[in-house]
């Protein structure tokens, strides 16, 4: 659904790098004007420049996801400045890999931040989306989420619990907005090479790659890739799935 300007409106978190300016470019490239959320404010300016290059609106809104009330301020100047939302890309979020421990040992610090940062943030977002997408009956909600949470990863529980939440999440989710002409999938990413990817060890790096099938990191824009499609007019009838995006590490 384009707004009056032509263009399908696009809200995408923690898009100041890696996965999320991928994902932002892309729907740039596919005609949307983007929102883009994150505290690196530096960062999503920079990826709202390249937005502006691409011919879309762009909106750069420094939003700690942790804070609701900023998270709702944040939404209400998107849809101010470029329209109603139709698509939302919940795509913040983190391993914490460096601090990756056996559960009984990473704290409970650790989990509860684990589980806001990367269930919590998806939740608070996409309540701040729904009534309007339901008023006008349309949406498409994309969730990221990880294959850890099909794998069980080692060392990193809370995480992996957290992303199985947002499937979960996502499950009901469409099932509930289905009448409402709103679409909820999810996107469970393998090892991606990012900035967080690139500060780990070289050890862990290959050991990713010797595990992966297709015997290499995956990219951003292969994300961006899927998001392109659960966010498309021709993923209307693609509701409540989760697509992993993994090299072939975990085979459904």
């Amino acid at each position: 659904m384009a707004n009056k300007n032509g263009a399908r409106v696009a809200l995408v978190s923690g898009a100041a790098q890696g996965i999320g300016r991928a994902i932002a470019l892309r729907l740039a490239r596919d005609g949307c004007d983007v929102a883009l959320l994150d505290r690196d404010f530096e960062g999503i300016a920079a990826v709202a420049a390249e937005v502006e290059a691409e011919g879309q609106r762009v909106l750069a809104l420094r939003t700690d996801m942790l804070d609701r009330e900023a998270i709702a301020l944040s939404f209400n100047q998107a849809t101010e400045g470029l329209g109603p939302l139709d698509i939302l890309v919940n795509n913040v979020g983190q391993s914490a890999r460096e601090n990756a421990a056996p559960f009984w040992e990473a704290g409970a610090d650790l989990a509860d931040f684990m589980v806001d940062i990367c269930l919590r943030t998806a939740m608070d977002a996409t309540r701040q989306a729904v009534p309007g997408m339901r008023e006008r009956g349309y949406g498409r909600i994309v969730n990221i989420a990880s294959d850890s949470a099909y794998i069980g990863s080692k060392s990193s529980a809370a995480y992996a619990a957290a992303k199985a939440g947002v499937i979960g999440f996502t499950r009901s989710l469409a099932r509930e907005l289905a009448l409402y002409g709103i679409t909820v999938n999810a996107i469970a990413p393998g090892y991606i090479r990012t900035r967080a990817t690139d500060l780990l060890p070289a050890s862990f790096v290959e050991k990713a790659i010797s595990e992966t099938p297709v015997g290499k990191l995956g990219e951003p824009e292969d994300i961006a890739h899927a998001v392109s499609y659960f966010a498309s007019e021709g993923a209307g009838y693609v509701t409540g799935q989760s697509l992993i995006v993994n090299g072939g590490r975990w085979m459904n």
